[in-house]
């Protein structure tokens, strides 16, 4: 499951992004929060060509959602995405992961939705999970705004990969959107402090802490962390959701979960292509200088154009 060393550029990537240690407070969260606008739009000065991007409000539950839609050179109308981005579902944000998804729709052709939803722990479980849910029964229901087909797929890295899974689940549950395909990018799915991928490569990206933390924000007690809306490895059925793609990093901490769920997703019969890149680390997806990160947002980008051909 995993290489011997990590790859030479996630390992120089992942040193940069320690210099601003995770905050396991309030204050400091919302210091970080601050710093992370004007450092995001800072990396994105040079960013990919697409045809074009337009900000987006989507009605969530409690007020309205920002989103960008990224819409791919040619002519509409194209299928959607709805992606949810990562950050431990305290931190993150359209701008922290707008360069995967303009590569996301060079990549797999379709418009990709952006959506904000609301963040931990000023919001925890099932706000994001209300949020996400909202924006994918809006984005089946507004082919015309969207320039759509009519065909929806969602996708998430980290929180948002687990964001992603769960409205895809409770699609299938609700009778609701037809999810034409849900892409997990390292999931937080199924994270356990005791399995191997947590005992051997906490410290690298994520620490315990930094798991513990972020899981206490957002589910807050135990009973919200054995929800399968928070967490759909404890779903009894995922027959009916989605065909998927699960990518995991072999250096994650959060690796041996996502593993775990693409297992459930083929036990119960769901078409799921499973890889996990050996040398990578977590969010190694939204790492520009990462050679690799192309590689993988090339396939998922594949395997979506696939899913939504019509």
């Amino acid at each position: 499951m995993s290489a011997d060393q990590i790859d030479p550029q996630a390992k120089r990537a992942a040193a940069r992004q320690s210099r601003i240690p995770l905050p396991h407070g309030r204050y400091k969260l919302k210091l970080l929060r601050l710093l992370t606008g004007p450092l995001s739009r800072l990396q994105n000065r040079n960013p990919p060509s697409i045809g074009a991007i337009e900000s987006v409000t989507v009605p969530g539950p409690a007020g309205e959602l920002d989103a960008r839609l990224y819409l791919p050179d040619g002519d509409p109308p194209y299928p959607t995405v709805v992606f949810f981005h990562g950050g431990g579902f305290v931190l993150g944000s359209v701008e922290t992961h707008d360069w995967l998804c303009r590569h996301l729709t060079r990549e797999s052709g379709c418009a990709v939705l952006s959506v904000e939803y609301r963040l931990a722990p000023e919001h925890p479980f099932p706000a994001a999970v209300e949020d996400a849910y909202a924006a994918v029964e809006w984005a089946a229901a507004s082919t015309e705004r969207l320039r759509g087909t009519g065909e929806v797929a969602v996708a998430g890295d980290s929180a948002g990969g687990n964001l992603a899974a769960v409205a895809a689940l409770m699609a299938a549950e609700r009778d609701g959107p037809e999810i034409a395909h849900q892409a997990l990018l390292y999931p937080g799915i199924g994270v356990d402090p005791e399995q191997e991928s947590v005992r051997e490569h906490a410290g690298v990206v994520l620490s315990r802490e930094d798991i513990e933390w972020f899981s206490d924000c957002y589910y807050r007690n135990d009973i919200h962390r054995r929800n399968p809306y928070a967490d759909p490895i404890n779903a009894g059925d995922l027959s009916g959701v989605a065909p998927a793609t699960v990518v995991t990093a072999g250096f994650d901490p959060l690796r041996d979960g996502g593993t775990a769920y693409a297992e459930r997703l083929v036990a119960d019969g769901v078409a799921t292509r499973y890889e996990n890149y050996p040398a990578m680390v977590h969010g190694f997806m939204t790492m520009r200088e990462v050679d690799r990160a192309r590689d993988a947002i090339a396939d998922v980008g594949a395997d979506l154009a696939d899913a939504l051909d019509g």
